[in-house]
């Protein structure tokens, strides 16, 4: 067993360097002294458990009350930047004075409930169009596929799909995401049994940035929780602000996070140490 480990139960190496777990005792000194913390948050795994399929739609009561309750709060803000469109993110957070950010945060809603599309829908559709039926042929007759369209983005998921059919029709899928990518400025995002093709916008951490920029919060600490390749390309952005990065992992891994919470309902925990705290 690793020495750190041996001394200290909350410290898991990830990488070349050992990663904290986010118990309350062991918040972050910057998060302790802030004068304020504006916190970015994934939504799918990070503080609601995966839905069946990425097109369940179930408000979790619990989380709503949690965003309500950090969004009232006075030193705190509040942004949900998910991958699920953002249709979908309003229906799962009818929360008031929150920003909602979808598919990655190309569509964006203001506190005020302001919508911005930092995209020309007209811009992303042909290359998208002339996809989707490819990718559908594809798919046809195979089971454990789902072809998601976000509007923005194509999303093709194989999570129920069995390893090796997976393996060769999402190397099929990608060689003809790669060639619809090279009509314009598009991006292929992917992961375990998952693949998707989108603007290079479709980036959550561009839209860190992007919010940070142009809505700016003087004195405000950046904070960002989230579990996945995409949400490490926020870590950066964070972190480029000199703001905390902590990964929702049952599973530590190598990571740009300067933390990590085991589970969703861990991150909830976590976020309500956050209202006695400030």
């Amino acid at each position: 067993m690793n020495a750190d480990r041996e001394k200290n139960p909350a410290l898991v190496r990830v990488g070349r360097r050992p990663i904290r777990m986010c118990a309350p005792e062991l918040i972050d000194e910057r998060l302790a002294q802030a004068e304020r913390l504006w916190l970015f948050v994934d939504y799918d795994g990070t503080v609601a458990e995966f839905a069946p399929t990425p097109d369940y739609i179930a408000p979790v009561q619990q989380v709503v009350d949690l965003m309500t309750k950090l969004a009232q709060h006075p030193r705190l803000r509040v942004a949900v930047i998910s991958g699920r469109r953002l249709d979908h993110v309003q229906s799962l957070l009818p929360v008031a004075g929150v920003w909602l950010g979808g598919t990655y945060g190309i569509e964006l809603q203001t506190p005020q409930g302001e919508r911005l599309h930092r995209v020309t829908y007209s811009d992303v559709r042909p290359a998208l169009d002339a996809l989707k039926p490819r990718w559908q042929e594809l798919l046809e007759g195979r089971k454990g596929f789902f072809l998601e369209d976000k509007g923005w983005t194509l999303a093709l998921h194989a999570r129920f799909a069995e390893d090796q059919a997976a393996g060769e029709v999402l190397g099929t899928a990608r060689r003809m995401a790669e060639e619809a990518a090279s009509s314009g400025p598009f991006r292929i995002l992917d992961g375990y049994k998952f693949l998707e093709l989108g603007p290079t916008l479709a980036h959550k951490g561009r839209a860190v940035e992007y919010i940070l920029k142009e809505y700016a919060w003087p004195g405000a600490l950046p904070v960002y929780l989230g579990d996945d390749d995409r949400d490490e390309e926020a870590f950066g952005a964070i972190k480029a602000h000199g703001g905390v990065a902590i990964l929702v992992t049952g599973t530590p891994r190598s990571s740009q996070a300067d933390c990590f919470l085991e589970s969703p309902h861990a991150t909830r925990q976590w976020l309500e140490t956050l209202l006695t705290r400030q």
